[in-house]
């Protein structure tokens, strides 16, 4: 359990003393908002797949459906330079499900597959897109397959975004009373069908449906903490402000707790995280004066 002292003291640093640290548990690079982001993530898949390229071999990405800002810099930046992604395998980390644990319609906006299909894959040229035998996507009939191919050679690289507690893909904090996991588990734990925590569904409405929570996915599938760090590298981003701010302190300031799935990344060998100038501001460090009992009094 993180202690509300601790997360005061990494809170209350400003964000121009955050980014000059050199005790930061994992390596931060800060952008200037969200297109320079979306360029930024583009970018680092785009070198993935030239580099495989050149050595003639396929590039294995473990990829998610947001942050939204990178699809339209990616499609222009393979187009332009004409990088070929026959050689390219898509696993996708997680898709939304409705309240019995159905796919959703391919309308639903939620449908990650029919987002990537229009937006990663669609938009780059016929001549050089993935086939779509080697694009692969979770469905609730086939977690142990999409387990094999996370697992039966390391992906190149995973890419991501965060949530507010943490959570990379749908590894969110477990909220149950009644099981809880220790570290181990949630180093250890696999792609599965879960419900979604209740502050995972607000944070979404407000940031997609103008707080409307009743039209968030209640369900997910997610590949498992296993299957999203096996990589040999790990990208996360952020561009969504206030939500992310306290996740983000944690990551790079604290120790490793259930409760922020994603502090398990100290343990990874390459490892960066990308927030933007907002993300990296913080309210508490923004005003010292705040007195909070039993913390800073």
């Amino acid at each position: 359990m993180i202690e509300r002292k601790d997360l005061y003291d990494w809170c209350s640093i400003p964000a121009e003393e955050l980014k000059k640290r050199s005790d930061l548990k994992v390596k931060l690079r800060v952008v200037k908002d969200s297109a320079e982001m979306g360029e930024v993530m583009a970018r680092d898949l785009v070198e993935e797949i030239k580099a495989a390229n050149r050595e003639n071999r396929e590039c294995r990405a473990i990829i998610p459906c947001g942050p939204k800002s990178w699809y339209v810099p990616f499609a222009r930046m393979i187009n332009e330079e004409e990088v070929s992604m026959k050689n390219f395998m898509g696993l996708h980390m997680d898709e939304c499900l409705d309240w019995q644990g159905r796919l959703l319609p391919e309308g639903d906006p939620q449908n990650f597959r029919a987002f990537m299909e229009a937006n990663f894959y669609g938009a780059v040229r016929e001549e050089l897109r993935t086939p779509e035998n080697q694009r692969f996507y979770p469905r609730p009939d086939n977690l142990e397959e999409m387990h094999a191919l996370a697992m039966e050679q390391q992906p190149d690289i995973t890419l991501g975004g965060w949530g507010q507690d943490g959570h990379v893909a749908y590894n969110q904090a477990r909220r149950e009373p009644y099981s809880a996991i220790t570290l181990d588990n949630l180093k250890n734990s696999r792609i599965r069908i879960q419900n979604n925590n209740w502050d995972t569904i607000i944070a979404m409405s407000q940031r997609s449906f103008g707080g409307a929570y009743q039209f968030v996915a209640p369900m997910s599938i997610t590949y498992g903490l296993q299957e999203c760090f096996y990589s040999k590298k790990i990208r996360i981003y952020s561009d969504t402000g206030a939500w992310k701010q306290t996740a983000l302190r944690v990551l790079l300031l604290g120790y490793k707790d259930v409760e922020y799935p994603f502090t398990l990344l100290h343990d990874h060998p390459d490892v960066i995280a990308t927030a933007t100038e907002e993300v990296c501001r913080h309210p508490i460090s923004e005003n010292p004066e705040w007195v909070f009992r039993g913390v800073n009094e």
